[in-house]
């Protein structure tokens, strides 16, 4: 029979379909673990040796403004959401061990997106957005495949906090050895190998380096003798091993063939550590000199200021991202809606998205569609960027404002809000507006219900002898949030 013109175009329909299914990129989305926004090559540090991420930044895209939350839990609830961590309780600090919260399970996250369209999903890596009940875990998340740790700071070697175990692969203990590093990046490859050509995939790579205890092995170490300061050369070690692993997984995807559809996207999940107090718990850090650089920013993680929020992060897709440096803004919960675009997935399962489709930005260095930034929204402080200001105000008393044009003055040495009233008003009512719209911080709710819990009291002797002293690095709430030393 001889073909209709109706068919010959249903026929063409159904050709284009396939074409665009079969163009869907793999996703490779790799997150390091409070590293400094300085200590990559791409971003002009000498000391250590970066050359795979450097490659990658080389031959595709350079951020210079790609910004995160300014911790852990909260940035990695942005990239599986894509809304704010304010809106769901998740704003304030971590998610600590003790604690039996998570992600709230109505939120749609981008697994479930991606799965929707297709694409096999797995995270090899640190989750930390529950861990005490497993309708939080990823696998109960929308992952397909699921290797490495719950929580949020693990030993390298027994893969364990305070005697607990926290290495899984799809939700069963694992007991193994090895630097976890290296066993992240083996699984990666080994996942790589698995995959069906024709079908899609996500991987969510997840390294828990370079966050503390900062341990390397030997043979990092052995490289890195030249740097005398003992943290330096043991976090230089441990962001060495970091990026071999990442030069095996884009390896791995150049010997199976899948290079030029796969796009990957580095960036850390806040900027390198440089208070103590957020330097993990596992050890007393107070009298180490803290190795992260952050560059010229200022601060870093646990704070509003750029050094806490703004990241080293780099993108690359042969053929599709132009070797460039991207000035554009970007946050870390446009990842969702842009990774989204690239599927073909739908998102109306999502509660309303708060990023936006960047992809443009990521691949030609076009004008960002983003003009806002909320650095955070909680009870004691909170930071907006609107195209060049950016305000930070500390409502717990004594309150303050920071005003700065970050055009002019990106590293924020000077405070212009007694020179700008009109401004400092104008945004203080947005963050007010934000604030009506928060949930009350999970955090906050689990440390009041644990700390005014009834216990045994501690009461001081005669003379002070046998007294329960003040602890000297007793919590507080201050103007960079929990657990300022006073």
């Amino acid at each position: 029979m001889k073909p209709t013109f109706l068919s010959y175009l249903f026929g063409a329909a159904l050709a284009g379909a396939t074409v665009h299914a079969a163009a869907k990129p793999n996703i490779v989305h790799i997150v390091a673990d409070d590293l400094g926004w300085k200590d990559v090559g791409f971003n002009g540090c000498t000391d250590i040796k970066t050359p795979n991420l450097d490659a990658l930044a080389a031959g595709g895209a350079k951020f210079t403004q790609f910004y995160v939350q300014p911790m852990c839990t909260p940035t990695r609830a942005a990239l599986m959401t894509g809304r704010y961590p304010y809106r769901y309780g998740l704003q304030t600090i971590v998610i600590p061990g003790p604690a039996n919260y998570g992600l709230d399970t109505s939120e749609f996250l981008l697994p479930q997106c991606l799965k929707e369209a297709g694409y096999r999903t797995a995270i090899i890596g640190k989750w930390h957005l529950g861990h005490a009940d497993t309708k939080y875990w990823p696998k109960q998340r929308g992952f397909d495949y699921q290797y490495g740790a719950m929580i949020g700071e693990l030993d390298y070697y027994t893969h364990s906090d305070a005697g607990v175990l926290d290495w899984f692969r799809n939700n069963q203990p694992v007991k193994e050895k090895g630097y976890t590093t290296q066993l992240l990046g083996n699984d990666a490859v080994k996942f790589i190998n698995e995959q069906d050509p024709n079908k899609p995939f996500y991987l969510y790579l997840a390294f828990n380096a370079p966050h503390t205890p900062y341990q390397a092995p030997p043979d990092y170490l052995e490289r890195y003798q030249h740097i005398k300061e003992p943290t330096r050369r043991t976090y230089a070690a441990m962001v060495a091993c970091l990026d071999d692993e990442i030069g095996h997984v884009v390896a791995a995807l150049e010997k199976k063939g899948l290079r030029n559809n796969t796009l990957i996207l580095f960036h850390s999940d806040n900027g390198g550590t440089r208070n103590a107090m957020f330097a993990g718990q596992m050890a007393d850090l107070s009298k180490t000199v803290l190795p992260c650089d952050n560059g010229p920013y200022r601060e870093g993680k646990g704070a509003l200021f750029e050094g806490g929020c703004r990241v080293a992060a780099c993108a690359s897709w042969p053929g599709h991202i132009q070797a460039q440096t991207v000035d554009g803004l970007i946050h870390a919960v446009d990842i969702f809606p842009t990774f989204a675009g690239l599927a073909g997935a739908a998102t109306a399962k999502c509660k309303p998205l708060d990023g936006l489709n960047v992809w443009d930005t990521v691949a030609e260095g076009k004008p960002s569609p983003r003009s806002e930034v909320i650095y955070n929204i909680e009870p004691f402080r909170g930071g907006v960027r609107q195209g060049d200001w950016k305000l930070i105000w500390r409502t717990l008393i004594p309150t303050s404002v920071d005003l700065y044009n970050l055009a002019e003055d990106p590293y924020e040495k000077n405070n212009v809000a007694a020179a700008h009233p009109d401004k400092v008003a104008a945004m203080e009512a947005r963050i007010e507006a934000l604030g009506k719209e928060a949930a009350k911080p999970l955090a906050l709710m689990y440390i009041a219900k644990v700390g005014l819990a009834h216990g045994k009291p501690l009461l001081g002797s005669v003379g002070g002898k046998d007294s329960a002293g003040a602890d000297d690095h007793g919590l507080s709430i201050t103007d960079e949030g929990i657990g300022d030393p006073e």
